[in-house]
């Protein structure tokens, strides 16, 4: 679905479009489309064609890994610190992997020929988006070993503060199942963990809405996996200006503000 811009939406609400210099922008602006993504809408699918790269502006995609026997697990989210599609500049085309809107909310969509051009001019947009893919690995494999490694709660706080980055506010429309699904764990596992993050005052649970009441303590119990993924984004990221504006209690964080 094709939104109609307004004032309320601009490609520059996405750090990677955003930190392009004025030439290389220019160029792709008149291309962008601006879409809306409603949650739970599939993105792309496993073994499927990829025909565009995706900038989430106030959407955030969750990239799975489905098993033969249908079960599934996130290895990496996307919002609007980065790009979907990284498979169509690597050259692969297809990924075996399924992308879903976990947040609604809006993107900005290109058509991969035309990303393709740019890329492939050897000049800015290949290194950040060289660089970006390098961060997204590194969140991949972080989660890998933190799903094996580490307790449910710790593995929900760093989930929790995660999505918190990409966000305007302190408030998540999400259920504990669909929680439990990205990360791979029993319902009961992630009731758990909420209960007692809400008992002690992190957060605040009702049916489908979590609002975080204390965001530090959040980050005080997540894993360590949190700070070496938002550590990696600053250092890769940093002098293209898509992490400006970091704050300086949580210089491992990347910013939400233009």
């Amino acid at each position: 679905m094709v939104a109609t811009l307004s004032a309320r939406h601009s490609p520059y609400q996405n750090h990677l479009l955003a930190a392009l210099p004025a030439e290389i922008t220019e160029r792709l602006i008149p291309h962008l489309e601006l879409i809306a993504m409603p949650l739970g809408q599939v993105i792309y699918d496993s073994g499927t064609q990829l025909h565009y790269v995706y900038f989430p502006t106030t959407a955030i995609v969750s990239i799975h890994y489905i098993m033969e026997n249908g079960a599934s697990a996130e290895i990496a989210g996307v919002g609007n610190e980065g790009v979907l599609g990284i498979s169509l500049f690597l050259g692969g085309n297809t990924t075996p992997n399924l992308a879903t809107v976990q947040t609604a909310g809006h993107s900005y969509r290109l058509k991969g020929a035309l990303v393709m051009v740019e890329f492939n001019r050897a000049g800015p947009m290949m290194r950040l988006m060289l660089r970006y893919t390098q961060a997204l690995m590194t969140q991949m494999s972080q989660t890998a070993a933190c799903n094996r490694h580490h307790s449910v709660e710790q593995q929900l706080c760093r989930w929790l503060v995660l999505t918190l980055d990409r966000l305007p506010s302190n408030e998540l429309t999400i259920t504990q199942e669909l929680i439990a699904g990205m990360l791979g764990v029993r319902r009961e596992g992630i009731t758990e963990a909420a209960g007692k993050l809400q008992r002690d005052g992190l957060i605040s649970y009702r049916r489908g809405h979590i609002t975080v009441l204390d965001r530090s303590g959040l980050e005080y119990r997540a894993c360590e996996c949190y700070k070496v993924v938002k550590k990696e984004f600053h250092r890769l990221l940093r002098d293209s200006g898509a992490a400006k504006g970091l704050p300086i209690n949580h210089d491992v964080g990347l910013s939400r503000e233009r």
